[in-house]
Formats: structure tokens, C-alpha cells, sequence
């Protein structure tokens, strides 16, 4: 549409200008502060505003200048949005795991990963075991192998050769990562791999040889957002380390145009929508400009290649079934920000091993967003919206300092040897767990909306995941980043209570002003079920007397009071002095009456500024659960 078709079409409508849209949201506000109120900082330290306006692209003509499949790749590296569906397959019995790829294919998977984590060996006689009757002209395979690397390039040409599978033509990855393998281990796992060697020529050798088409390496950027960093975190510490293996390539002289395309880089996707979807288009320019700092004339092999998965930094045990929410709005993210593959985890690996129903679930999520919502038809979704266009640029400038601050220390792996980058993870993630526990970020059915009727002896198959690869033989390095998930801390106050001797009673004493009463109900509901606790309730009792009665005969351990904080003071000691051995607490903070209820003997106050996790930790430990 040219500029005068533009101007007929919206000349009914009379410009609007930012000031006036200012001078709109100044009266709506009333006096209110403009930046508590309507301004967000994310985690990374990014500024988001409330709205953004076609000049807020006047700086960023980078970002639209070029079309999809060109340099710098914001806009994407292909002209659609055409993403592999990848279901992951850990290898314990080589025929039931080929049997099982077979059925992923069949029912729609389009990449199959296996992981070979734990595995003594693997000959080719394993692999004809593994890979018979596998569709290599039509599928992406994948394999992660960790110290078997070698062995596996090595049996796996063999394969192909015994089989006249012509190599050149397999589609697919090694995930070789020496540098990840440090990060979550604190020590290599390649015995051929030490310091200033971030990988092994021999076998980027072997892989350049055999399996030409094959990428070898996979940069675990995953990795730091499982252990809690922020988005800008991952993408630096992930473009780092795989910098890192650019410079060593340097000074082996391998072509950067050699190297680049064997590079995939897994990203977690988080449950911040936009943030993620502007996440892998900032990634695609950054690794973009940075291949180019190495060779200019590198530019064509400059695309990124993504493999993405659902975080599992906020899956949860109970009310797993949230997790397939979660899992889906992320797989939304990835697809929307044009993510080469990707792999949606089970709702249930955190707690059992992944079955048929949920593996199907998994599988069949990406194929709706592909099927029905047709995703993978228009490139670059995305492109256009002045939000997440600055949301890209914003992540871009915030990943290149901190990327500028890893190099000044030598690189990846000397920061990581000096411990900057546990240090900073850590802190991200001390940040996202005090959020958590003070309700500023919500995980449903975890520290808000938890059900109180599940118990995890009825579901939880496994011990709670513990992430991390290989089984390395070389002394630690340095610390390794602490893979976790954000509810395991309210989680283990749950596993607490339902091994105590007695199940914890927790009387709800509503009286007074009906609608304060039973808002202050609801809150104390939603806050002692974080832990899991058997919640008495009532919709209010006509006399002080009657609660009391109903309080004693309920076996409650704790009372929480629910009323106005008008009535607070009138009512508080008769409910104290009837009720002498209980743990008694205030729903509120009535500030002007504090002190004369701690008088009555009130030492608990629950209100929204509360430590939630915190509090229910004492409150385990006054009854002797913890």
C-alpha cells in the first residue's frame, strides 16, 4: 500500500500525538506516580513502558531494514516459519528406544532426539539396533552422547556407510558441548578437552569428515535459564561460549565458515510471552554480528541455527496439569520467534518417568499450533509490533554489555573459572525465589491457588528431577550453576506436612463485616494451602462465643482471626483468652492496632507484604514439622 492509499484510508481519524496521549494518562492518574504505575522493569533491569508508537522505531532501522533470510536474521533465517516438531528419547534398551522413535514419527514428530546419557558404549551393532527402519531422508536425528561423542561419530559413519546412507545428506546434531558439560558439572567431561581447549580437534576433525551436514556442537544456553538467570543472562553466557569455540577455531585456523554452521544453540523458553518472543529474534542478530566480527565474508554462514525447549525452571510437581499450560503458551514464544525446532517437555517429568499420554500431549501441542493455528505459515510474525521490536532492541543492548563484560575477563571459560558466571545466575535466581516466596511472581498452584485435596503419594512416581550430564573423572574446576526449579522450596514444605504424624489444622475464624471477612478468608485459605494444610472455613458465626466453641471442637492447631480491622481490637482478646494453646493470627495489618493486639498475645500477622514461604516455615517449626 503506498503512503497516499495510507493517508485516504485514516484520513477520517486526526493524528494523535504523544503529548496528547501523555496529557490523556496524566489526568487518568490523578496524581499518581507515572513510573510506579505504569512503568515495568523486568528482571534483566529492561525498561517497559506502557505503550509504544511508530516513532519508538525512528532509531531502530536495523530491526526492519532487512526481510526474512537476510543478514542480520532478526526477521528470521527462511522465508516461512517452518519449525520441526522434536520429541526426545532417553536410551536405555536400543530396540524399545527405536521402537519408540518409529511411534514419535508416525504420529507426527518430525526430529527425534536421542540421549545416550549413561550408556558404556556404541558400536555399530547398537546402532543398527537403534536407528532400523529410521526415515533419516525425511527426519531430523539428534543425539546427545557426552563422553561416547567420539564413538559415536566413529560407528555412526560406519552406519551409514554398512547401510550406503549417504552422510552428506543427514539432517541433524551431535550436541558436543565441553564448555555446557563444565557449566553444570564444574569439570569437562571430554578427557581430551582441558584448559585454553575448549573442544577437541580430533573430533571436530572426525565430525568434519564423516558427518559433513551434521552440526557437532550445541551451546547449552538452556542451561542458565534452568538454574534461574534472566533472559539476558542466558543469551550472553550462551553467546560466550560459543565465542569461545569460535576463537580457539581461530587459532587452529579453521574457517569460521567451516565452523559457524556446526553451531545449534538450545534456548529455554520461559513463561515471559513477549520477552521470549523477542528473545530468539535479538539472539539471531547478536550471533549474527558476532560471526561477522570474525569474517566479514562469513555472513552467509552467519545464521543461526535454534533449537528451543520448554523451561523446566517453572514446571511443577503439584497441580502438574498447569504445566501443559505453561509448556504451551512457551512452545507459542518459541514458534513465534522463529525457532528452528523444538521440543515441549512432558507435564509429568518432574515427578514420574514420561508415559504415552503424556508424551502424546507434549507432541500434540506443537501439532495444533502448527495444524490448527498455522504457525508456521507466515515468517517473521512478530515483525512490526512496536513492543516487541523494542523489546528486541532492549535485549540486544542489555546482552551485548554483559557479553562485552564476560570477554573483558577472557572469555567464557575464565569467567566462569573466576566464578562470574555462578555469581551472577545465583543472584538472579535468589532474586526470582525472594519474588516467589513474597507472591510479587505468582506460580499458580504453587505459592497462590494451591489445592489442598492433592497428595503427592498419589502421583509423584520418582524423586524430584535433578538436572545435569555426564559423569566426568577430572577434578572440579570451579563451581558448577545449581540446576533447580523455583517451587522446590514450596514444594518441600508440602512434602514436610504430609509426613508430619498429624495433619496440620488451620481454623478460619470469620466474624464481623461480611465482605472483609470473607476477603480476608480467602486470603488465608490461598496462603496456609501453600503448605498444604487442612483449611477450616466458614462463611462467618453470629457470636464470638459460638467461633470459639466450633474452634475447639475443629482440633485446630492454628486460628486465624478473619474480620475488619475495625473489629480487631473489640473481639481479639475474648477469642485469645478462649482459645489458650493455639497459635493465633491476625488475617491484616491493622497498623493503629498492632500493638494493643500483640498485647492480647497476637504475635502473627498475614497480610500481603508477608514472606509468604517464609512465615509457613515458622509456622511448620512452632509445631514441630520442620
Amino acid at each position: 500500500m503506498d503512503n497516499n492509499k495510507k493517508k485516504a484510508l485514516f484520513s477520517e481519524f486526526p493524528p494523535i500525538s504523544t503529548a496528547q496521549w501523555e496529557e490523556v494518562i496524566a489526568k487518568d492518574l490523578k496524581g499518581a506516580d507515572y513510573e510506579r504505575r505504569l512503568i515495568k522493569k523486568t528482571i534483566d533491569g529492561i525498561t517497559v513502558k506502557p505503550y509504544y508508537r511508530s516513532e519508538n522505531l525512528d532509531e531502530l532501522d536495523y530491526l526492519l531494514q532487512s526481510k526474512p533470510g537476510e543478514f542480520p536474521f532478526v526477521r528470521g533465517v527462511k522465508n516461512d516459519n517452518h519449525w520441526l516438531i522434536r520429541q526426545d528419547i532417553k536410551v536405555t534398551n536400543y530396540t524399545e528406544a527405536n521402537l519408540k522413535a518409529l511411534e514419535y514419527i508416525e504420529k507426527g514428530a518430525e526430529s527425534i532426539g536421542f540421549i545416550l546419557k549413561g550408556n558404556k558404549t556404541i558400536n555399530v551393532e547398537e546402532l543398527r539396533s537403534l536407528l532400523q527402519g529410521f526415515p533419516f531422508d525425511k527426519i531430523e536425528i539428534n543425539f546427545s552422547a557426552g563422553k561416547l561423542t567420539k564413538d559415536l561419530i566413529t560407528n555412526l559413519a560406519e552406519y551409514l556407510k554398512i547401510n550406503k546412507i549417504a552422510a552428506e545428506k543427514i539432517q541433524g546434531s551431535i550436541s558436543y558441548d565441553p564448555l555446557g558439560c563444565l557449566t553444570i558439572t564444574g569439570h569437562f567431561c571430554d578427557d581430551d578437552v582441558c584448559d585454553g581447549m575448549p573442544f577437541s580437534k580430533e573430533i571436530y576433525d572426525l565430525s568434519a569428515k564423516l558427518l559433513p551436514s551434521v552440526e557437532l556442537f550445541t551451546v547449552h544456553a538452556n542451561y542458565f535459564k534452568n538454574s534461574g538467570s534472566s533472559i539476558v543472562q542466558e543469551l550472553a553466557f550462551g553467546l560466550s561460549m560459543a565465542n569461545d569455540y569460535l576463537a580457539y577455531a581461530k587459532k587452529l585456523n579453521i574457517s569460521i565458515n567451516d565452523l559457524a554452521p556446526k553451531i545449534r544453540f538450545n534456548l529455554a523458553i520461559g513463561p515471559d510471552y513477549f520477552m521470549e518472543i523477542a528473545k530468539i529474534r535479538a539472539a539471531r542478530y547478536l550471533w549474527a554480528k558476532i560471526v561477522e566480527a570474525y569474517d566479514s565474508s562469513a555472513i552467509a554462514k552467519a545464521k543461526m541455527k535454534i533449537h528451543s525447549v520448554t523451561a523446566e525452571y517453572n514446571q511443577t510437581i503439584f497441580d502438574p496439569y498447569v504445566n501443559m499450560l505453561r509448556s504451551t503458551t512457551e512452545a507459542m514464544s518459541a514458534v513465534l520467534g522463529g525457532t528452528d525446532s523444538l521440543a515441549v517437555l512432558p507435564f509429568n517429568i518432574q515427578f514420574d518417568e514420561a508415559n504415552p499420554f503424556s508424551e502424546r500431549i507434549a507432541r500434540n501441542q506443537q501439532i495444533v499450533l502448527k495444524k490448527e493455528t498455522y504457525l508456521d505459515k507466515v515468517s517473521d510474525p512478530a515483525a512490526g509490533s512496536y513492543f516487541i521490536e523494542n523489546l528486541t532492541n532492549s535485549i540486544i543492548e542489555e546482552t551485548w554489555k554483559l557479553f562485552l563484560q564476560v570477554e573483558e575477563k577472557g572469555g567464557y571459560f575464565k569467567a566462569f573459572e573466576q566464578g562470574f558466571i555462578q555469581k551472577q545466575v545465583k543472584e538472579t535466581a535468589e532474586k526470582r525465589n525472594s519474588n516467589l516466596a513474597n507472591r510479587k511472581d505468582i506460580l499458580l498452584g504453587t505459592n497462590q491457588y494451591a489445592n489442598t485435596k492433592e497428595n503427592s503419594s498419589e502421583f509423584v512416581k520418582t524423586s524430584p528431577k535433578k538436572s545435569g550430564i555426564g559423569d566426568g573423572i577430572k577434578d572440579q574446576i570451579a563451581e558448577p550453576i545449581n540446576q533447580c526449579r523455583e517451587a522446590e522450596a514450596f514444594e518441600n514444605l508440602r512434602f514436610a506436612t504430609e509426613k508430619a504424624a498429624k495433619m496440620p489444622k488451620v481454623f478460619l475464624f470469620t466474624y464481623g463485616n461480611l465482605a472483609m471477612r470473607k476477603a480476608r478468608a480467602g486470603f488465608a485459605f490461598n496462603f496456609f494451602a501453600c503448605a498444604g494444610f487442612q483449611i477450616i472455613d466458614h462463611l462467618g458465626y453470629p457470636s464470638v462465643q459460638e467461633g470459639i466453641e466450633e474452634a475447639r471442637k475443629s482440633g485446630a492447631e492454628i486460628i486465624v482471626i478473619c474480620s475488619s480491622d475495625d473489629e480487631y481490637p473489640a473481639i481479639t482478646k475474648e477469642i485469645v483468652d478462649g482459645l489458650k494453646g493455639k497459635i493465633m493470627v491476625i488475617a491484616g495489618y491493622p497498623k493503629d492496632a498492632v500493638e494493643q493486639l500483640q498485647s492480647f498475645g497476637i504475635k502473627h500477622f498475614i497480610h500481603v507484604k508477608s514472606n509468604v514461604l517464609e512465615t509457613l516455615q515458622s509456622f511448620q517449626k512452632e509445631m514441630g514439622i520442620a
